[in-house]
């Protein structure tokens, strides 16, 4: 499912206008988006949580000559399913 098709969805879900769910879809998503990257832990109960996960810096390999090489430490977004999610998609 693309973005398109979940505005679809909301819409039909919930009886809004398919500009009035994507505005909606764009909402949820934007502040999601900005609380992880002030740093800040969303939980959406039984759905999930995201946050901010950083990763340490660490040794690799370059596939192509085997040469080691030095991964910097970075910021990335995590998804931890919730147990009803979890669930639903047994």
């Amino acid at each position: 499912m693309n973005k398109q098709e979940l505005v679809d969805v909301v819409s039909k879900k919930s009886g809004l206008t398919k500009k009035s769910a994507q505005d909606a879809v764009n909402a949820v998503t934007d502040a999601i988006i900005e609380a992880v990257k002030k740093g800040d832990k969303v939980v959406l109960v039984g759905f999930g949580t995201f946050e901010r996960y950083k990763r340490a810096a660490r040794q690799g390999r370059n596939p192509q000559t085997g040469k080691a090489i030095n991964i910097p430490a970075k910021q990335t977004p995590k998804f931890k399913a919730g147990k009803f999610f979890k669930e639903k998609v047994k």
